[in-house]
């Protein structure tokens, strides 16, 4: 089975209870985890809610390698993913894949390409694939998609491979969240190291050059040493690998590279610091979204940007009066 939904219609959420959802998740069986994840992506469907699942099922997680793999659009991500599965598999491991999709802000559609040219996948009980959209909530990608590493490492997945076109600062949220970041670029891209979003460099663990028969893949190898031999680097130094993945060549030893990064961050102990930042990262995420709808269920969000506007206060005295209605409910003493 791989893509969720991809074996025929689901039951409805509401007939299931929370515990059988939990349950069919637990045994990694794909319709479950299909409706789990459209459960995180819809802020919850029925009765039950992304709080509900994620507090059922977090103590089972921390055992899946988690690799966001992202880089610029066009840099063959989605082939590198399926590659690095095929791998996986053949020695015998489970992979769930999370392709990330930023979200059209005039249609709400996602761009679902990834699952159709992974199909190759699609028999095998081993492989999950799940394409996911931010559906225009502040936030909603980043969140969704850390929650749903969550299922897929609760499920039992050896590999969770969170795939990312890294263009905005929801997609750099998804990759700050795995365990090892991986970039992918290739020749031809113009000004090319500076068509990548600065905040993907200064957290990238691994670099790939993929389509590396192109012309141009020495000066981008050449530009990625230059800009590292500058950089500030602890105990480890990424390393940067030329591929081309539609012809498999290179993609063993980008997952060998994975793996001894995987090594570098137990012995270190850096994984451990590296998943507490993470825990910072999504309590904040969560914060940040609890106040913003707590000030517009107490004063109203609309009504107090459009009495801003009339008086011409700067948006510090909007925000002070909002944060200050959330502060005083939270304290009994009503909105201001």
């Amino acid at each position: 089975m791989v893509m969720a939904g991809g074996d025929g219609p689901a039951p409805r959420l509401a007939a299931w209870t929370l515990d059988e959802l939990v349950q069919r998740l637990l045994e990694r069986q794909p319709r479950a985890l299909g409706r789990a994840i459209s459960v995180l992506e819809n802020a919850g469907e029925g009765a039950v809610t992304p709080r509900d699942l994620i507090g059922r099922i977090y103590e089972r997680t921390g055992r899946a390698r988690v690799v966001g793999i992202t880089g610029p659009p066009g840099a063959g991500k989605s082939t590198l993913v399926d590659r690095l599965a095929r791998h996986c598999r053949q020695r015998g491991e489970t992979v769930g894949i999370l392709a990330v999709d930023p979200t059209s802000p005039f249609t709400g559609g996602a761009l679902l390409g990834d699952r159709i040219r992974m199909q190759s996948h699609y028999l095998d009980a081993g492989v999950f694939i799940r394409s996911m959209a931010t559906r225009g909530a502040m936030g909603g990608l980043a969140r969704a998609s850390r929650d749903a590493v969550d299922l897929l490492d609760a499920a039992g997945f050896d590999w969770v491979l969170v795939e990312t076109v890294g263009v905005g600062q929801d997609e750099v949220d998804v990759v700050r969240s795995v365990d090892t970041v991986v970039l992918v670029t290739v020749p031809g891209l113009g000004d090319d190291i500076q068509a990548i979003k600065a905040g993907i460099l200064e957290i990238a663990d691994v670099f790939v050059i993929n389509k590396a028969d192109r012309e141009g893949v020495e000066r981008v190898w050449k530009d990625l040493q230059m800009m590292l031999s500058i950089g500030e680097h602890g105990a480890w130094l990424p390393p940067v690998l030329k591929a081309v993945s539609v012809r498999d060549e290179g993609v063993d030893r980008l997952l060998a590279e994975v793996e001894r990064h995987r090594e570098h961050l137990v012995a270190s102990g850096e994984l451990a610091v590296r998943r507490r930042s993470h825990l910072r990262l999504r309590v904040e995420t969560l914060l940040q979204h609890r106040v913003v709808v707590a000030a517009d269920r107490l004063l109203g969000l609309d009504r107090e940007v459009e009495r801003g506007f009339a008086a011409r206060l700067d948006p510090y005295r909007v925000a002070d009066r909002l944060f200050a209605g959330v502060v005083g409910a939270a304290r009994g003493e009503g909105a201001p």
